[in-house]
């Protein structure tokens, strides 16, 4: 008897299982039903933002590109103002037309540095300091200006003339420029009738060195900007902007045996003196009285001399502030005042902060001995 209960029992405990099973099979089937037709039926297109953020995005990338190039036009407009025309003649009637009107006026650009007229350009532009040229603003406006002053190893130049409350320009920092960074050249490339033209281009390298051979005289232009943007030669003086309008070069050499070469001087050698004439009305350039070139140029001039750092004296003029304190040629200069000096340009902006009377130092290095000679600056 009591089998037969045990056994009844097992009965309704596996029947109890199997109906519960059953009964949540059931439920999952029915709520997986439920579930899976709510999902099909969501509005995709109402609560999906991709196609919305994609074409977004699209607009958003034009929108991004036009404002890109509305900024640049508005960048280099800015500085078309303040790019002047130079010549070394007086304009006569139509001569400043004339097929060879670079030749015959000395045509070239400047830019305004300035709002009280100084103006920044090539010496060969210009001219020599003490000499005149004639400065064209953008408004038609002919001045008479006087060369301040020049340097004729950098072909640099400025001018003033007495004009107040013009446009001038940015500089910028030359020593940051990198190669592949997108620059403009603004100038006069074939005479006034086509004045204010525009190239674009990259920078292609920097600290670049040329050989210059002219009138039978060879010399070196150092630490030159090289750029694929095209530089003819009435762009001579104009700027080299950035995509931000700062000048960070003046152009000033174009290879004539290569297209799409040219050069352009560093802002950087010429910030000192510009900055001391904006805020002492005048510049007075002392000397160390060397001639000397960056170790670049060295194997141009003989390939066996090694230098690792430093600046090569190749003369010293006699009786000079150098001559005096005892320098010679062949005497390495490697720091000025405790300033590492490896180019020319360095050496010269260094130069361009003292006045003359002023003492330096420098570290000589002798036939593989290191000195110090201490030098009162003259003046050039």
């Amino acid at each position: 008897m009591k089998k037969n209960k045990t056994k009844q029992s097992k009965i309704r405990d596996n029947t109890k299982t199997v109906i519960i099973t059953i009964t949540v099979l059931i439920f999952l089937i029915i709520t997986g039903f439920y579930l899976f037709n709510w999902y099909i039926n969501i509005d995709i297109a109402k609560n999906n933002p991709i196609g919305d953020y994609t074409t977004s995005q699209t607009s958003q990338i034009v929108s991004q590109i036009k404002q890109e190039d509305k900024t640049i036009t508005q960048v280099i407009e800015e500085v078309s103002n303040c790019v002047v025309g130079i010549s070394k003649l007086k304009e006569n009637g139509t001569s400043i037309f004339l097929k060879d009107g670079i030749k015959q006026l000395g045509l070239g650009t400047g830019v305004i540095v300035s709002e009280d007229g100084y103006i920044l350009t090539n010496e060969h532009v210009s001219g020599e300091k003490y000499s005149k040229c004639y400065i064209t603003l953008k408004n038609g406006n002919d001045y008479q200006a006087n060369v301040l002053w020049s340097d004729s190893d950098l072909d640099l130049a400025i001018v003033k003339i007495n004009v107040r409350g013009l446009p001038y320009v940015s500089l910028g920092d030359s020593d940051k420029i990198k190669p592949g960074q997108h620059v403009y050249a603004i100038g006069n490339p074939l005479g006034f009738e086509f004045q204010r033209t525009v190239t674009s281009g990259i920078i292609s390298a920097v600290n670049r060195t040329i050989k210059l051979e002219e009138n039978e005289k060879v010399s070196y232009m150092e630490d030159l900007i090289q750029t694929d943007a095209t530089i003819n030669p009435g762009n001579s003086g104009g700027p080299l902007i950035d995509a931000s309008g700062n000048v960070i070069g003046i152009n000033g050499v174009k290879i004539t045996s290569a297209e799409g070469i040219g050069f352009a001087i560093p802002i950087n050698v010429a910030k000192p003196i510009i900055e001391k004439y904006q805020q002492q009305g005048e510049f007075e350039e002392a000397s160390l009285g060397i001639y000397a070139y960056d170790k670049e140029v060295i194997p141009y001039l003989d390939n066996t001399i090694k230098i690792e750092n430093g600046i090569y004296v190749i003369d010293v003029i006699s009786n000079g502030p150098a001559a005096i304190s005892g320098i010679k040629s062949k005497d390495i200069i490697t720091k000025i005042d405790e300033k590492p000096l490896n180019k020319m340009t360095e050496l010269r902006r260094y130069i361009y902060t003292k006045k003359p009377g002023e003492e330096v130092t420098l570290q000589v290095i002798r036939r593989g001995v290191t000195m110090p000679i201490k030098i009162v600056l003259g003046k050039k």
